[in-house]
């Protein structure tokens, strides 16, 4: 197994080039990509037939599928009922993910306004939970989740965060955001070491079989002192990080397999290719 690359959602590329989400399998698969992460931030609306035919082209260009949550889920919220309605929306996706074929749902963790970080995080474990119970009774067993790291200061997910919440279910998948770790430690999270750390707090955490098989968001991101995330750049910035080298360095000498999907600003596919040339060197050198 390797590491795979693709894009969030659709680039300027692909959009002069194709009309229509059914054929980014195609696309990706001509520019030299093997994944794509759909796009359900704004709500899940994939019918049985979207599902079905993104499914089919994706096995025939041979592009792994994950699918991005809902952006308005709230695994902390103070309130019962937004924590129920963030079941829901989970659920939606699961539905969604397994229609298209995909494994993988990527989900945001929530805020910590008004209460502490760990009281956000402990009714973030019970609304995760509750969820995965839910999945389980309606069929969606083999849908994994993948909490995600955040990038604004005052969100919950930081790292050890997302790896407690992942500790809940040996089916949880951490999906780590290195742009966002970076915004929201203002730039500490761009060096061979940082990322090393990173890497071995997966494997301490969760072992090593999640640390091969890890979810991962990456782009430059520009973050502000006060807040953290402001919002995502393109690999042509020389102000904001993360760089992606040393990391691919990383990957390539453990002998991970990790998914990784570009969230550069219009250029995620392009940006994706040059990540998986970069990993496919050192691949080489080793």
């Amino acid at each position: 197994m390797s590491a795979i690359f693709g894009p969030a959602g659709s680039s300027e590329d692909f959009l002069k080039k194709y009309k229509s989400s059914l054929d980014m399998p195609k696309y990706l698969s001509e520019i030299g990509l093997d994944a794509f992460e759909y796009q359900c931030g704004q709500g899940v609306r994939v019918s049985d037939t979207l599902g079905a035919s993104l499914k089919t082209n994706a096995l025939q260009h041979g592009i792994t599928l994950s699918l991005h949550a809902p952006y308005f889920i709230s695994l902390s919220s103070i309130e019962a009922e937004k924590r129920d309605k963030s079941i829901d929306y989970i659920l939606q996706s699961a539905a969604a993910a397994l229609k298209m074929g995909a494994k993988r749902i990527v989900i945001h963790s929530g805020s910590c306004a008004k209460i502490t970080r760990q009281e956000a995080l402990e009714l973030a474990k019970d609304t995760l939970l509750r969820a995965r119970q839910a999945a389980i009774s309606q069929g969606f067993e083999e849908i994994h989740f993948c909490p995600e790291t955040m990038g604004k200061i005052n969100q919950l997910g930081n790292l050890e965060e997302v790896l407690t919440l992942c500790k809940l279910d040996d089916t949880f998948i951490p999906c780590i955001d290195f742009g966002h770790l970076n915004a929201r430690t203002l730039g500490e999270v761009n060096s061979k070491e940082a990322f090393e750390h990173i890497l071995d707090s997966i494997e301490n955490r969760l072992g090593s079989d999640r640390l091969k098989v890890f979810h991962s968001h990456f782009s430059k991101i520009e973050y502000t002192q006060k807040g953290g995330e402001l919002k995502h750049l393109t690999f042509e910035d020389n102000i904001f990080g993360p760089d992606y080298e040393p990391l691919m360095e990383l990957i390539a000498k453990k002998n991970l397999s990790p998914t990784f999907i570009c969230e550069s600003a219009g250029t995620q596919s392009f940006d994706a290719l040059a990540m998986k040339q970069s990993y496919l060197r050192y691949r080489k050198e080793d």
